[in-house]
């Protein structure tokens, strides 16, 4: 097992088009630029925000194919959105075979506070690929509310766990709890709203998505040379755009549509059910991107 590189973990939203809502692998491509060109340290493939529970097998293998040609040698986890593990063990087999050499990780949400079935779920996994797995603990996505301590229990008879996402809120505190019991390293996701906090307390980067993730790696890199005020410095101008693009239920149908405002992604497509933009925030955008324009 080997634990994660410290730095930024992109999570990538999956571009459709069209009125089938194929996936559009060529603006995959331009997001892939997009991390590679900060760059990132590595990227996150059908993550919650990527939409891969939306995705049948075809389209899932696709879709990691298609980053792993376009990511040259950076680094790819994969999400797994099955919570029953023979599906999950279904769907990381698919993953490993489209990732190959780039596959670092495969995330695997915790789908019950047990400690005993946690173990058994991620070990049967692993033991299925040889993959390592991040352990991702998303309450909103997964609906599963788990303790410091039975995460810890986890980590503890796992030692293929590469790392921890940590995404229950107040994410701070979790993760400094996390980060004085364990050497595995934790990150923080959400978007980035809680990202200075959490390089305080001990995170060891952002594993997250956001329009700008150029503002992220600056706040990063900024904690790494300065620390807390130099962070907060570089990434406060940035935060009413993370705010915007967090607000619940319509964060990924803004995220989208402001990629594709930067020419990123061809169309701002999410697909149903999920919530579309709200007519009435659109030309918000416009303000908080003339904000940002001078800021990257």
């Amino acid at each position: 097992m080997t634990h994660l590189k410290k730095g930024l973990w992109g999570v990538l939203a999956t571009p459709f088009t069209g009125p089938s809502f194929a996936v559009d692998t060529e603006s995959l491509k331009r997001e892939v630029e997009l991390y590679t060109h900060i760059p990132a340290t590595g990227m996150v493939v059908l993550g919650v925000f990527g939409e891969g529970g939306t995705l049948d097998t075809r389209e899932q293998a696709l879709t990691v194919s298609t980053v792993a040609e376009a990511a040259g040698e950076t680094p790819l986890i994969v999400g797994l959105s099955a919570r029953s593990t023979n599906v999950a063990i279904e769907q990381a087999r698919t993953a490993v075979e489209a990732a190959g050499s780039n596959l670092a990780s495969l995330m695997v949400q915790a789908n019950t506070p047990n400690p005993d079935l946690l173990t058994a779920h991620f070990t049967a996994i692993h033991e299925a690929t040889g993959a390592d797995i991040v352990l991702q603990d998303y309450p909103v996505a997964s609906g599963v509310k788990i303790s410091t301590a039975q995460i810890l229990a986890v980590v503890e008879r796992c030692p293929f766990i590469s790392a921890i996402k940590s995404e229950a809120p107040p994410t701070a505190a979790a993760i400094a709890q996390l980060t004085r019991a364990t050497d595995v390293p934790v990150f923080g996701g959400l978007g980035g709203v809680g990202l200075i906090d959490e390089l305080a307390a001990g995170a060891a980067g952002a594993m997250t998505g956001f329009s700008h993730p150029e503002a992220l790696q600056l706040a990063i890199t900024a904690n790494d040379d300065g620390g807390f005020r130099a962070a907060r410095d570089v990434f406060a101008p940035w935060l009413p755009l993370a705010n915007f693009e967090g607000q619940p239920g319509i964060g990924l149908a803004l995220r989208k549509e402001i990629l594709r405002r930067r020419g990123i992604i061809a169309e701002a497509l999410v697909r149903p059910p999920a919530p579309t933009l709200p007519a009435e925030l659109a030309d918000m955008i416009d303000a908080h991107l003339d904000a940002v324009k001078e800021l990257a």
